[in-house]
């Protein structure tokens, strides 16, 4: 009876629902997030996950997708949830170097080299009489203007410091800035690497075949997905339980997010996603080491 009591006192209060009414009671997402901000002891990661983690950037990869594509797959294969992990934002990275050099008559490469070690290239069509030498001299301004800055810090002072400098081929140089600005925006791809989706088969809640359906529909949605990680954007691990997440396919759900970084600049967000009944504790401690390895890993390779 006394069991009893408490039970209904718990329903009462909120934290014990009934899904449906042949089921029993079960925690609400209010009880799960009581638990996490009250309850819950973060656990140490047992030393078999730490060492996993670590080898995963101990590889000699050093191309940044690739890095952040075997972290998702990491992050799975040791909590057995999905995994997403958001590709840098290239407005938050800074510009390292850019380089133009002519390739014929007609066209030079523009090369813009960044701190995360991402290039981007593309021809430019440039006006007759321009040579390599010339094309040197504009790099040289470029890089003194705007080398150790990132998209975001780039303002029409900026571009107007530059323009007074180049009083001949005037033209060219404003659409040349205006290719170099276009080519980072461009370059902010939305893209969310995935690992471990049918790992979310494991649980019961979803044998349920089109509650199944809705979330590998959602985990084809890259840009909602995207928009997800983007919510999480400060420092340390962010927990959204069930109903407390924007979307109603992720309403039986918890997603737990930590960002990475390079040279203390935020770059990117990671993630898991599983049931509302995942075991938070484990899955915390994961994202906050997972967290913090890949931040020193990126900065250890493309550091200044």
């Amino acid at each position: 009876a006394t069991i009893r009591n408490e039970m209904s006192d718990l329903e009462e209060m909120g934290f014990l629902e009934q899904p449906h009414t042949s089921a029993g009671r079960v925690p609400s997402d209010k009880a799960y997030r009581f638990y996490v901000d009250k309850l819950m002891k973060v656990r140490s990661l047992d030393q078999k996950e730490a060492e996993y983690i670590r080898e995963t950037y101990e590889s000699t990869i050093d191309q940044i997708e690739q890095i952040i594509f075997h972290t998702a797959e990491t992050l799975s294969e040791v909590t057995n949830y999905t995994s997403l992990a958001m590709a840098p934002r290239l407005s938050k990275v800074t510009i390292r170097h850019i380089q133009l050099v002519q390739v014929d008559g007609e066209f030079a490469l523009l090369v813009i080299v960044t701190s995360s070690g991402i290039l981007r290239d593309t021809l430019i069509r440039i006006p007759e009489g321009i040579n390599n030498d010339y094309l040197s001299r504009v790099s040289n301004i470029l890089n003194e203007q705007f080398r150790g800055k990132t998209i975001d810090q780039i303002d029409t002072e900026d571009l107007a410091n530059i323009r007074d400098k180049f009083l001949k081929n005037r033209k060219f140089f404003s659409s040349l800035l205006d290719i170099l600005i276009q080519r980072f925006r461009e370059s902010e791809k939305r893209e969310v690497y995935l690992g471990g989706t049918t790992n979310i088969f494991n649980f019961p809640e979803y044998q349920d075949i089109i509650r199944a359906q809705s979330f590998l529909n959602l985990m084809e949605e890259k840009d909602l997905l995207y928009d997800i990680l983007s919510n999480s954007t400060e420092d340390g691990v962010w927990v959204s339980i069930g109903s407390e997440n924007s979307y109603n396919e992720l309403h039986d759900c918890s997603i737990v997010t930590a960002t990475y970084s390079l040279e203390d600049r935020v770059l990117g967000t990671i993630g898991l996603i599983g049931p509302t009944r995942m075991e938070y504790s484990k899955a915390i401690s994961v994202m906050d080491y997972m967290g913090k390895a890949l931040s020193r890993y990126l900065t250890r390779l493309y550091g200044r």
